[in-house]
């Protein structure tokens, strides 16, 4: 890899954020733990280091710190809130806590000409509780604020770099300016990862890694999935056999729709399994979301090594994981992100798998999956499909997974598509970037008929995203809530309640389990 950015995680929830914020500028990145081995940093031949927020103090003992390879690199730095304390701990700078905290917006007003950052005062977010005292020799400061007389800094002549403020959140306007500066015109990197450079290397990765094996691709119809096998069958052609499982956890009428899209748009050989009755077999009885998620990470590998055998025995698997599957499936550690759920594709799978992963998509965040979609030809219903989660509805009907209740729920989510799509909230650029519904283990009294009734409730979740990481809940027209509720209890048997989901992501995950 050339042409990188190398992200180091000092313990903050929205790291990822900051990568992808740097591939909007068509840069590549990775994200780091602060205390990656220096071999795994260096691999990707990064021209800049960036240093990411974090919930501890630069000066308290066993506090993250910023390892001397990278000072050693000579390579430009910024360091964002406890990255810009870290960086001025590290080279004998003073950080004190602040009396005055600051969370929200704020204003900063920069200080002389800088490359960096823009000249005049705008709006920044602001979340720290400690502050810079006395930026390190050599250091100017180039930002203040109210209540962070410094907020940022700079030495002009190492290209290093420290920013109070946050950059990659939406809150700062001029945040993808500041990080375009700082990785194009300060890290002189040209901006060259575009959906064709992805295309072009990831065909070379896999031709290299598979040569002239078959290869297995497990496709759900999802995007992810979709541009996977894609992505291997322009690689290594008929090597690949799609498989499909009918897991009978997927939403109404979706199996056909799946093979018919695959062997009409795409030419592959697919093979159709079903597997609903094995799936429902081995859900019995289990209500715990993660043992749930395991449960078809292990069913998913077992019913493709038989496929393996029947196909003669191929080593390779193909699967969509994709990069925020593997940051949030990363394990608990003592000053990094808490790990937040295992994706079944990542962490569920069995520790004696037979097969060799192959994962072209695993860096790469949603919507540059999508943008390879397109410059792939996938078609659009394929490309802009509603994302869905590995474990299907598993996770998305909560408590105990039996057949009635996933028919139960695939009614209702299907109503709710129905008029969301009718309404012209779905489909490419619309407002509703992804809807469902989820099935509450809860019942409640309900009246129908001048009958009481004591049936399940149904939650619906509806969010506007543009990178999945963060997401709003969708501000609907209250006329359309209350025909899709109307309709959800009129027509699905068994449901007699059905509430709006309005949490946001933070702090609530997009998916309920």
């Amino acid at each position: 890899m050339h042409n990188s950015i190398a992200v180091l995680d000092f313990g903050s929830q929205y790291a990822q954020l900051i990568a992808r914020r740097v591939r909007e500028q068509q840069v590549y990145c990775e994200l780091f733990p602060w205390d990656a081995p220096q071999e795994q940093v260096l691999a990707i031949n990064p021209r800049g280091f960036i240093l990411s927020g974090g919930p501890k103090s630069a000066y308290t003992e066993n506090a993250p710190y910023i390892r001397q390879f990278i000072l050693d690199s000579g390579l430009p730095l910024l360091g964002i809130c406890y990255g810009m304390q870290a960086l001025t701990h590290a080279l004998g700078g003073q950080v004190d806590p602040s009396t005055e905290r600051e969370y929200g917006l704020a204003v900063v007003q920069t200080l002389g000409s800088n490359p960096l950052l823009p000249e005049g005062d705008y709006p920044v977010w602001m979340s720290h509780g400690d502050r810079v005292v006395r930026p390190p020799e050599g250091f100017g400061v180039i930002a203040r604020s109210e209540n962070s007389p410094v907020a940022g800094i700079a030495d002009i002549h190492r290209k290093y770099f420290g920013i109070q403020f946050h950059p990659e959140v939406r809150h700062t306007p001029d945040g993808p300016g500041i990080l375009r500066r700082f990785v194009v015109d300060i890290c002189g990197i040209t901006p060259d990862w575009t959906p064709v450079s992805i295309i072009d290397e990831s065909v070379a990765r896999i031709r290299q890694q598979v040569g002239g094996e078959k290869v297995l691709a497990a496709v759900s119809g999802g995007v992810d999935s979709s541009v996977a096998a894609a992505l291997v069958h322009k690689a290594v052609g008929g090597q690949l056999v799609a498989v499909f499982v009918d897991t009978g956890l997927l939403r109404k009428g979706e199996p056909e729709q799946v093979v018919q899209t695959f062997r009409k748009n795409m030419g592959l050989e697919m093979v159709a399994v079903q597997a609903a009755d094995e799936y429902f077999a081995a859900l019995a009885g289990q209500t715990d979301p993660e043992v749930k998620r395991k449960i078809v990470g292990e069913k998913f590998i077992r019913i493709f090594e038989q496929q393996a055998k029947d196909l003669g025995q191929p080593g390779y698997l193909v699967q969509g994981t994709i990069y925020p599957d593997v940051v949030e499936s990363s394990a608990p550690d003592r000053n990094k992100a808490d790990k937040i759920k295992t994706h079944h594709n990542v962490g569920g799978l069995p520790e004696d798998m037979q097969f060799v992963l192959v994962e072209p998509l695993r860096y790469l965040f949603k919507d540059e999956v999508r943008a390879v979609g397109e410059a792939l030809g996938l078609p659009q219903e394929m490309v802009w499909r509603q994302p869905f989660p590995g474990p299907g509805l598993t996770v998305r009907c909560l408590g105990e997974v039996t057949p009635e209740r996933v028919t139960r729920l695939q009614a209702a989510d299907a109503i709710l598509l129905e008029e969301l799509s009718g309404a012209g909230f779905l489909g490419k650029g619309a407002g509703a970037s992804q809807a469902f519904v989820v099935l509450l283990p809860v019942r409640s009294v309900g009246v129908m008929g001048d009958e009481r009734t004591y049936q399940e409730a149904v939650a619906i979740r509806v969010v506007s995203t543009d990178d999945f990481m963060t997401a709003d809940w969708a501000r609907l027209p209250h006329d359309l809530l209350a025909r899709v509720s109307s309709r959800i209890v009129n027509e699905v048997s068994g449901i007699n309640r059905v509430v709006y989901d309005i949490t946001s992501k933070p702090p609530a995950t997009i998916e309920w389990e």
